[in-house]
């Protein structure tokens, strides 16, 4: 199959403005799974509580969910897409997973960052699996990487392919998804912005590098560190689920969890 990621500068508060951007450069997309980056319609830093509700949208009812659907259909694609989420008073960073059919679930990032502690509950729902037709997928946000967990529970229940939609502020992610890969023997894309924003007296610099990484910690497609770009690469799904390491050793097979609750208390 086919798949890839969209990098963009996102215009802090200019949603209209995020998604024509997303849609020009879906333009012919020709891959199977897309993935768009952390609060791609919205920019990433805001300054108080009032503004994250503001731009947050009710899932799927906004109009961001909409257009995905509507992209997703005009390209023939599986979107997954990183965007604040208002349910009722409370709200998410959540990612969203739309077909050409229409929208499909909604994942609630885990492990909240820095200041999104000031205005997002940490997720509640969970990491779930979706099977797409092609390849079974899971999604986890931004700093959900840094925790080995995020990605070992969604391989255990049967994920090839890691979507991860990103802000990433912090130098190391682009390299450790190799890692995360190979101790987990799947795919990854992770979908990255651009750019600088300064609000509040803060700025914050993300890293772009946007990466399609495989099972054997290879970098399969990168994107360079500032530009609005397309990635797409040709994935064998078959491989991410071959756990075997050696005629004796299977990844899975091999784990010991009899003595590892201790990490889990």
């Amino acid at each position: 199959m086919k798949v890839g990621f969209v990098q963009i500068n996102s215009a802090f508060g200019e949603t209209d403005r995020n998604i024509e951007r997303v849609a020009q450069l879906l333009k012919s997309f020709q891959g199977d799974l897309v993935v768009l980056p952390e609060f791609f319609n919205t920019g990433y830093l805001f300054t108080s509580q009032e503004e994250a509700y503001n731009l947050a949208e009710e899932i799927p009812s906004g109009r961001t969910v909409k257009a995905l659907c509507e992209l997703a259909a005009r390209e023939k694609t599986y979107i997954v897409a990183g965007l604040p989420e208002r349910s009722g008073s409370i709200l998410y960073n959540s990612a969203v997973l739309v077909s050409p059919q229409g929208y499909i679930d909604t994942y609630r990032k885990m492990h909240l960052f820095n200041e999104e502690k000031l205005w997002f509950a940490p997720g509640d729902k969970g990491f779930a699996v979706y099977d797409i037709g092609h390849c079974r997928i899971g999604i986890m946000i931004c700093f959900d990487w840094f925790f080995p967990e995020s990605m070992r529970i969604l391989s255990l229940k049967g994920a090839d392919v890691i979507c991860h939609p990103a802000n990433l502020v912090l130098p190391f992610c682009q390299d450790a998804m190799t890692t995360r890969c190979l101790e987990n023997r799947v795919f990854a894309i992770t979908a990255n912005r651009t750019g600088t924003e300064e609000r509040g007296g803060k700025s914050f610099l993300y890293t772009g590098k946007s990466q399609i990484t495989g099972p054997q910690a290879n970098v399969i497609h990168r994107a360079s560190e500032t530009s609005d770009e397309t990635g797409l690469a040709e994935i064998d799904i078959s491989i991410a689920r071959n756990k075997r390491i050696n005629p004796y050793n299977d990844l899975f097979e091999d784990r010991r969890t009899e003595f590892y609750q201790d990490i889990t208390r």
